[in-house]
């Protein structure tokens, strides 16, 4: 089984089970944000977290076993992405990366933010003029080398 349809099989047995990416993360001993990424194809999970996951959700063995599968990461979108909030993020790295890219140099050195060594959070914040969504991005600084 591919990861893409197990995919497929993991949004369809959280929609019929009514569950959060949250409730799921919980079952499974990792952050909401790592455990989204897994079960969406872009990272491994190990057989305990599979099996508890798959526990779950209700999984056949053959879905169990693609979610310990390495993916090929980074092939789930065409870009540009069509979606109209990836779209934005994409957008948003047009428009600020110059500046962030610049920022980081500045305070950082030359290098890169890893996102091997990578963590992000979504969170949302009530505000009367509309709620807010906060992204938190948090990579370790690689710094270039001289040989």
């Amino acid at each position: 089984m591919s990861r893409h349809e197990a995919t497929q099989k993991i949004l369809e047995a959280k929609q019929k089970k009514g569950l959060t990416w949250e409730e799921i993360a919980k079952a499974g001993g990792h952050s909401e944000s790592w455990i989204a990424t897994a079960l969406l194809g872009q990272a491994t999970l190990n057989e305990e977290t599979a099996e508890k996951i798959s526990s779950l959700l209700d999984l056949d063995d053959e879905t169990a076993r693609a979610l310990t599968q390495i993916p090929y990461r980074g092939q789930t979108l065409s870009m540009p992405p069509t979606d109209p909030l990836l779209y934005r993020f994409y957008e948003m790295v047009m428009i600020y990366g110059p500046a962030i890219k610049e920022l980081i140099q500045e305070k950082a050195g030359e290098g890169i933010m890893s996102a091997i060594d990578f963590q992000f959070d979504v969170q949302t914040k009530e505000d009367p003029k509309g709620d807010r969504i906060i992204v938190t991005l948090n990579g370790k600084f690689l710094p270039y080398k001289s040989w």
